[in-house]
């Protein structure tokens, strides 16, 4: 994937507002700590993770992909009527049809003659959702596509501590404990082809990136039916094995990253920064170790949001811009590793 016409013109994102620290959640495991012998303090040590945040008990997703996504049509000045597309991209949805996307597209007004649609890639779901929209800019069907997501991981997180707390078994500890990870966000990009907005904003330009998969490993993380199929009376359930999703992603990733360097030609010293899909801190370690990249280069924000899915990578790339971690040209790579598995490296120069 090449681009020499495609902009990221603005982020946006929302916060949840209830702060959930890995402290109360060991809380909450208290009786499966009490059986094992596990002291509190386990969750945070693992995953490198102090805290993270939950929506209220009553909402929608769309409701916060919108206020993610007008907050990004505002910075960068252009109305809704000007979006040739919105895409939402969320591992979590408001329900099976119709495509929640619609239900944001109408929050903030959006013509009738936009592609809206819905993408899902488990955690890689927004930068997927950037690379069809970068492609509809490119080749001049549309001048601007706004991407968004909202993950809601209160739920699940609650579904699990109680299973744990049944089971009281370590090796379904380890199964179920990267559900404790997980974290709730919105966040939106609005992308162009540099024609509209504000002339003041500063644009970042996406040069290309590429796409590889291992989906021979599709089944060691999911969420979904307990029991196959579209039963109706069956919970739902997460279960993930943490460790080969790991060793495997790991190895995905570096095959990735040399495609990538090969595919854009980049020299020694670039990328100058990079922002991946947040998910502990093993996980960074392992990736940034492997790769040979200095972790000065990376910016996080899994110690205080947690892993939120599809929202992790935009919503830390734009934390980021915020606190003026990138300067101007700096060559930046967006990656991460999905359930799949799947990969996706991408460069913008800032």
């Amino acid at each position: 994937m090449k681009y020499d016409k495609v902009f990221i013109e603005s982020f946006g994102y929302e916060l949840a507002p209830h702060i959930v620290t890995s402290g109360e959640i060991d809380e909450k495991l208290a009786p499966f700590f009490e059986a094992v012998g596990f002291v509190p303090g386990q969750l945070e040590a693992l995953t490198g993770i102090r805290e993270r945040r939950y929506w209220d008990e009553d909402h929608t997703l769309a409701e916060h992909a919108a206020v993610a996504g007008q907050r990004a049509l505002d910075e960068a000045g252009i109305s809704p009527e000007e979006l040739g597309a919105v895409c939402f991209c969320g591992v979590c949805q408001d329900g099976f049809e119709p495509a929640t996307s619609c239900a944001v597209a109408d929050k903030l007004g959006v013509g009738p003659r936009a592609h809206v649609y819905d993408v899902k890639s488990a955690c890689l779901g927004m930068i997927t959702g950037m690379v069809h929209v970068a492609n509809e800019i490119q080749l001049g069907h549309i001048n601007a596509g706004l991407v968004v997501s909202c993950e809601s991981a209160r739920q699940i997180v609650d579904a699990t501590i109680e299973e744990i707390n049944t089971h009281k078994s370590i090796d379904f500890y380890r199964e179920a404990v990267a559900t404790m990870t997980g974290g709730s966000g919105a966040a939106a990009i609005l992308l162009t082809d540099g024609t509209l907005g504000k002339a003041s904003t500063p644009r970042h330009k996406v040069k290309g990136g590429v796409v590889n998969n291992a989906i021979r490993h599709w089944a060691l993380c999911s969420w979904g039916f307990e029991h196959k199929g579209m039963p109706t009376d069956s919970r739902v359930i997460m279960r993930t094995n943490a460790q080969k999703v790991l060793d495997h992603g790991t190895e995905l990733a570096m095959e990735t990253y040399e495609l990538f360097r090969n595919e854009l030609a980049l020299p020694g010293d670039k990328p100058d920064k990079f922002v991946a899909h947040q998910v502990g801190e093993g996980h960074h370690h392992k990736f940034y170790s492997a790769m040979k990249i200095d972790r000065k280069k990376d910016f996080t924000t899994f110690p205080f949001l947690g892993n939120v899915g599809s929202v992790s990578l935009p919503i830390s790339a734009a934390i980021a811009d915020e606190r003026g971690f990138f300067v101007p040209g700096d060559f930046v790579a967006f990656l991460g590793v999905g359930s799949g598995l799947n990969c996706y490296f991408m460069g913008v120069e800032w």
